[in-house]
């Protein structure tokens, strides 16, 4: 017996690059493909009360991964329905999973919700002592609300929901729709493309001078699938990988990944979005054993390869990710 056997588990968001990777880490540690309940988003729509008072019956524990996000062009273009959709969504399916007994809820935060100057590494202590970066703030405290929530309900109802942070995610199957997708994707696409254009030069957004942290994905679905089964307290967990990179160091290395040979041209008049990310993840290792296990340029390998080999498809998924 494992702790999923004979759980039946509500996964929103499973249809998508994240959620997919937590369904196999799911399947791994003993969960079964019947019990593994997935609302697809062209049929359900989680902003309807009723739909997600359907969706929870019946369910021993709510894994919430669904989300609206996108990279900084998109956030800018649509902060009030990234606001809306991901506070109704989330705040809906939490009381929801509470009205039907529901015995845990796992909701998947972002790390959009820190404050835009936040001393680096960013500990979880740190989350309200500021204001978002303003290019991701609508999406960023939309999603923190659901932390709001989840202190609430156990305070209140003894309600066992917990929150996790995740840091940016990229991998094999990750969302490569230039309207919508982050930096790593991007990037990919805008070298691959001009290596096979026989471009002498590729555009990229600010100065570089920003840092990003990175998790592979099938390491945050560990994570994921680990805090789900040992971790029961209010305060919100990161999950990151504790390594941090330049924009610019990240372009030069795609570049060279891809085999571009041609020049980088630095658009300055484009934000760079939050100044500085990177996590504290001791909590992580010390209340559930989480620690990320891909190095970060053999994981880029793998997610340029799959991206080379897949290029040809429209590939849009239903749950980009988690990240900003």
């Amino acid at each position: 017996m494992t702790f999923w056997s004979g759980k039946r588990i509500l996964l929103t968001g499973g249809a998508g690059f994240f959620g997919t990777q937590v369904v196999n880490q799911l399947l791994k540690n003993g969960a079964r493909p019947d019990n593994i309940h997935i609302p697809r988003s062209k049929e359900i729509d989680l902003r309807i009360w009723e739909n997600c008072v359907k969706v929870v019956k019946d369910t021993d524990i709510v894994i919430h991964l669904a989300a609206k996000v996108g990279g900084i062009g998109f956030n800018q273009n649509f902060p009030g329905q990234l606001f809306y959709d991901n506070a109704i969504m989330g705040i809906q399916v939490i009381e929801a999973a509470r009205q039907a007994g529901v015995k845990k809820c796992v909701i998947v935060g972002t790390i959009c919700a820190y404050p835009k100057f936040t001393p680096v590494p960013f500990k979880e202590d740190d989350l309200w002592n500021g204001y978002p970066e303003e290019t991701n703030a609508p999406y960023g405290l939309a999603k923190k609300m659901l932390l709001v929530q989840s202190q609430a309900y156990r305070q209140e109802y003894g309600f066992n929901s917990i929150y996790l942070l995740p840091v940016n995610l990229y991998g094999p199957g990750d969302n490569f729709d230039p309207a919508s997708s982050h930096v790593i994707p991007a990037l990919i696409k805008k070298f691959t493309e001009a290596k096979r254009d026989k471009k002498s030069s590729v555009e990229v957004w600010g100065t570089g001078s920003a840092s990003r942290e990175f998790l592979y994905v099938e390491d945050a679905a560990r994570g994921i699938v680990l805090a789900a089964e040992h971790y029961n307290k209010p305060d919100p967990v990161n999950l990151g990988s504790g390594a941090e990179i330049t924009i610019r160091d990240l372009v030069d290395l795609i570049r060279d990944l891809t085999g571009f040979a041609g020049d980088i041209h630095w658009d300055t008049s484009k934000p760079d979005g939050q100044p500085k990310r990177r996590l504290d993840v001791e909590r992580a290792k010390k209340e559930f054993g989480f620690e990320a296990q891909m190095p970060f340029r053999k994981g880029l390998k793998k997610t340029i390869q799959w991206y080379q080999e897949h290029s040809g498809e429209v590939n849009k998924p239903e749950d980009p990710g988690h990240h900003c």
